[in-house]
């Protein structure tokens, strides 16, 4: 199998930390986020990772290099800032096989395998995204499903406090995604610009552990609490 990482983004709530370092490289609890990410996926026999990068690349490719942890590692580097979808389209130009998991690079998920994701995910799908219960949405992008789990819709960050399940950065998708994607565009949303626009998408609810990186206080969350 082969997966996508989005690690190409400038990370500017981060601050600081991140103007030398890409995001992914950040340490959490003795690993970088990267690893914590490969391990993920090499539990479920991914093979080959395509890293999405930008910001930051020859950082990135001094630091990981071709292979890291057994895991044959690929690049797909933007020489414009591409959006989330922009990055994606660019970095599957490098995809072979189908289905293949995309990450974003700032998230840490545990108390969960990918397998359940395989386990669901059939040929008919566009996509099957993994959503997380949270109790206050007001950050995030909720995800609303049917019972069996097909997305009615999405909703964006809303200012009301409430609980729901969010979309969590991981997606595993059939090469079909590509249909939805608009043209003649470089740079596009995959939220926004694609995901309302297919209509065979579906979500897998969890209450996993899940943790966003892509702010210091979470990123100090994590450091104190992810196992």
């Amino acid at each position: 199998m082969q997966a996508i990482i989005l690690c190409g983004g400038l990370a500017t709530r981060l601050g600081e930390m991140t103007k030398t370092i890409p995001k992914v490289l950040l340490d959490v609890v003795g690993r970088t986020v990267l690893d914590w990410q490969l391990q993920l996926l090499k539990d479920v026999d991914v093979e080959e990772v395509i890293l999405a990068s930008g910001h930051l690349h020859d950082v990135l490719y001094e630091r990981v290099g071709g292979c890291r942890d057994g895991m044959h590692i690929r690049y797909a580097k933007e020489e414009q800032r591409l959006g989330t979808g922009g990055a994606i389209q660019n970095a599957m130009k490098q995809i072979k096989r189908s289905p293949f998991f995309v990450l974003n690079g700032d998230v840490l998920l545990t108390d969960f395998s990918l397998q359940e994701m395989l386990d669901r995910f059939h040929k008919d799908m566009t996509g099957l995204l993994l959503s997380v219960y949270v109790d206050d949405v007001r950050s995030y992008g909720q995800i609303i499903s049917d019972e069996s789990g097909m997305i009615i819709t999405f909703r964006e960050k809303q200012p009301v406090y409430s609980a729901g399940y969010i979309n969590s950065g991981v997606s595993l998708f059939n090469e079909t995604i590509a249909d939805a994607f608009p043209e003649d565009r470089g740079h596009f949303s995959i939220e926004q610009d694609v995901f309302p626009h297919v209509s065979n998408l579906w979500t897998l609810r969890t209450n996993a552990n899940w943790i966003d990186i892509g702010v210091p206080e979470r990123l100090a969350y994590a450091r104190q609490h992810f196992k």
